[in-house]
């Protein structure tokens, strides 16, 4: 089986600078773009079979415009949302920093913000839910999970068998894809963050 772990596109959360997590904004123009973009790829190179999706709106509509573009379903899961960091959800970061400073030393693993989770908690519901995709897919060629940055980085966590506690991290572009297979009892990544398609986007949008 191989995985395509796709990010969402631009959101309003990243013109706003807030802290996003699970403030539930929108893809802009520009993410809609570099979603169109992204499914195009995707169609022509890795066509997938199931489409699974975060239920947060910028993750969900990424998803749709990648059904749209290859006549494949979405299946919506709410344990692809992103981290959930509670009271600061939507806030602007220098508000966030005045309002909810962290403790000195930083929060720890098993310490949850307020109204949210910890760091523990989501690295516990990314291994839950990616057990459950590969469970429910299996016997497909292909299949691709939209989500989240931070999502991402603890599915990749899970995929490579990393410690719960891995101060190892993955960044993900807008619409950046990555690629793992599953050959037996061997895992392979093919590819990390390829955002190529985005250059026709910033070419467009020069014009």
């Amino acid at each position: 089986m191989e995985i395509l772990l796709i990010r969402h596109g631009e959101s309003e959360g990243d013109i706003l600078r807030v802290h996003e997590g699970r403030a539930d904004l929108l893809l802009t123009d520009r993410g809609r773009m570099q979603a169109k973009e992204m499914a195009k790829v995707v169609k022509e190179r890795y066509m997938p079979e199931v489409i699974w999706a975060s239920t947060l709106k910028r993750a969900r509509e990424t998803a749709e415009i990648l059904s749209q573009e290859t006549g494949i379903k979405v299946v919506e899961d709410d344990g692809l949302r992103e981290f959930n960091n509670g009271v600061l959800a939507g806030l602007p970061y220098a508000e966030a920093k005045i309002r909810y400073p962290e403790p000195e030393g930083g929060r720890k693993p098993h310490e949850a913000i307020e109204d949210g989770e910890s760091e523990l908690e989501f690295r516990f519901r990314a291994q839950t839910v990616f057990s459950k995709i590969l469970a429910e897919s299996e016997g497909r060629k292909r299949i691709a999970i939209v989500s989240h940055g931070g999502m991402i980085s603890n599915l990749l966590r899970a995929f490579l068998n990393l410690p719960v506690l891995a101060d190892t991290n993955f960044p993900t572009g807008d619409t950046g894809i990555h690629l793992l297979k599953i050959n037996g009892n061997q895992k392979v990544v093919m590819f990390m963050n390829d955002c190529g398609h985005l250059a026709k986007v910033d070419s467009e949008l020069m014009v």
